[in-house]
């Protein structure tokens, strides 16, 4: 082994007229007892142009030192690159300077240390700074609150500060005598190469015990299965679809007219109705004597007024002969003008209260009109029985107070205009919701077909559980499978009606419960993935599909135990193979590794 020590600096006085005595390296290196077989040279990076010394010599027996001592601190400036691989290689950097020439130290500190700073990198090389001779300005001080010599030359307060900006091991050397040399300063660079050595040789120990361990076998490490393809949901446009049935007015049932029957605004009994017991009670689906809140009664005659006989001067748009108009008269001139975005806040979900009050601040441009509409919105939103005339009301308070869902008319015949016939069973429904939520009943109640213009919808290929729970997602923007083949059923009714969010809903649910069974219950189950996989093809759900293949190939070892793994194509067995876990190469190094250690078990000799 060997030990670098890297020397900057000149410990000899520039104003001295002795400049020939020997340097603190070499008076170190001859008068240790340590030491043997010096050997010197002078190398250059430039011709003529000395650079560092560097000193050979064997220490603590067969242990090689080699020193470079370079007294130049230019070498920093010409030779950057030197620098660098000469303290990247030290084990030990020594600074040196006398204290006698604060020129020369001034250099050091505000040019060079930083370079040395960038140079260690924060490596744990030790660093020892030795300020040498005696100072010439007076009787030597070592106190570091003294001042008397702070002029001419280099205080030791000075040495100490720059001790600790390289956290280093700060000496004064008064003369380069026995004691100095030998007890002083050998003993501490002496300190620093033991340190160094026993760094080395644990070092060296650790790495050939690395090197016999990666001798030794073995056992092969099991990789982690491959990710399987994460699903994204899709984000709800429930409020978007009501919205666009108000818009394009399609199914509408109900028109509101001014006192002089000069335009009409066109809605829906189903979505008004949904919104408040005001429009329940105009429309029939509750009766005076049930309502809870005579104010909504009053507030009602005296608003609207519904008027029976003869339709509409010209019937509206999408409502079958079936279903009869209805007219209704709005009393309110300066509450009719606004109608149009009362209308557009309801079908939008009754969540963008600022909005409305701003249209109707522009339209009406009177705060007492606009006042006393926003008072009468807020009286139709009222629920009976609860205390909710709020002044200052906010889109959050609005939501608390109405809720848009359409679950009260799910699976009722109350305003159905609509009945699907199903398993020997009928099922209510209003065309309304379906056309705004499914663009194939869209198509198919306002296209030429025989639907269009009728009442009873024949159903087929879907159970009526299937159907019910895909009317009840179309009505209430949520669905709740109570299993995993259910939730199939679901996904290709979805499918069929090609409402995509409810079939990403259902590659979801079927995913999360797949990966919350163990690995017992899946070995266990009679549920067969091979087949879930095949209908996930047939219907266009390559999401699932695909999942449901990595999950095969994940849990390769029980799926290819069980009659169902043989149905799989050619394709999806290749598939499967090839991404299979645990891989073939894994089993084929576990089998060697055991044999292997079958091998190398002892036995007795003697017996």
């Amino acid at each position: 082994m060997s030990v670098n020590i890297v020397a900057f600096g000149n410990e000899r006085d520039g104003f001295s007229e002795d400049n020939q005595q020997p340097g603190l390296i070499w008076s170190y290196l001859r008068r240790s007892a340590l030491i043997s077989q010096i050997d010197s040279s002078l190398s250059a990076s430039h011709v003529g142009n000395p650079v560092f010394t560097e000193y050979q010599a064997c220490v603590f027996g067969n242990v090689r030192l080699v020193v470079h001592d370079c007294p130049v601190w230019d070498l920093f400036d010409s030779d950057w690159y030197t620098s660098c691989r000469l303290i990247g290689g030290a084990d030990i950097i020594l600074i040196k300077y006398s204290v006698n020439d604060k020129t020369s130290f001034q250099e050091l500190k505000d040019s060079y240390v930083p370079m040395v700073k960038k140079a260690l990198n924060h490596c744990s090389i030790p660093v020892i700074i030795s300020a040498i001779g005696a100072r010439k300005n007076g009787v030597p001080c070592t106190c570091p609150l003294c001042t008397s010599d702070r002029r001419s030359c280099v205080t030791t307060a000075e040495g100490v500060q720059l001790a600790k900006e390289l956290g280093a091991t700060y000496l004064e050397l008064h003369t380069l005598n026995d004691f100095y040399i030998q007890k002083y300063f050998g003993g501490v660079l002496e300190y620093f190469m033991i340190q160094s050595l026993n760094q080395k040789s644990s070092e060296k120990m650790k790495k050939r015990k690395k090197m016999q361990k990666c001798h030794r076998v073995q056992p092969p490490q099991l990789e982690q299965p491959e990710k399987m393809p994460i699903l994204k949901g899709e984000a709800s446009h429930y409020n978007a679809d009501l919205h666009n049935l108000l818009c394009c007015c399609q199914c509408a049932d109900v028109a509101f007219y001014p006192e002089d029957l000069s335009t009409a605004v066109e809605a829906h009994k189903i979505i008004l109705c949904s919104v408040s017991h005001l429009f329940m009670l105009l429309f029939g689906v509750k009766s005076p004597s049930n309502a809870h809140d005579a104010s909504t009664l009053q507030l009602a005659q005296s608003l609207f007024a519904v008027e029976t006989g003869d339709p509409f001067p010209s019937s509206p748009r999408g409502v079958p002969p079936c279903v009869p108009p209805v007219r209704v008269v709005v009393k309110d001139s300066v509450f009719c003008s606004c109608l149009p975005d009362i209308l557009h806040f309801i079908y939008s979900g009754a969540f963008q209260w600022e909005r409305l009050e701003e249209d109707i601040k522009k339209k009406l441009k009177d705060p007492d009109k606009t006042e006393h509409v926003l008072e009468k919105v807020k009286c139709i939103l009222k629920t009976p029985g609860k205390l909710n005339t709020v002044k200052d009301c906010k889109s959050h308070q609005i939501k608390q107070l109405y809720n848009t869902s359409l679950r009260l008319f799910f699976n009722t015949p109350v305003l159905a205009d609509v009945i699907f016939k199903i398993q020997g069973t009928t099922v209510p429904a209003h065309r309304a919701v379906l056309v705004a939520r499914c663009e194939v009943m869209a198509a198919m109640f306002n296209g030429n077909y025989l639907e269009a213009n009728s009442i009873l919808v024949p159903v087929y290929g879907v159970s009526k559980d299937t159907f019910l729970s895909f009317l009840e997602y179309l009505y209430t923007d949520s669905c709740c499978p109570a299993s995993i083949l259910q939730a199939m059923s679901l996904l290709i009714c979805a499918e069929m009606y090609q409402v995509m969010r409810l079939q990403h809903i259902c590659e979801l649910y079927i995913i999360t419960q797949l990966q919350s069974m163990p690995s017992r219950e899946l070995a266990s189950t009679s549920l067969s993935i091979v087949s879930l996989l095949k209908k996930a093809k047939f219907h266009n759900s390559d999401c699932l599909s695909t999942w449901l293949l990595h999950f095969i190939a994940t849990n390769y070892l029980i799926f290819s135990q069980k009659p169902e793994f043989q149905e799989l194509s050619v394709e999806e067995r290749n598939f499967v193979e090839m991404h299979r876990w645990p891989s073939n190469l894994y089993l084929k190094q576990l089998a060697d590794y055991r044999n292997y250690i079958h091998s190398q078990k002892c036995h007795c000799t003697v017996m």
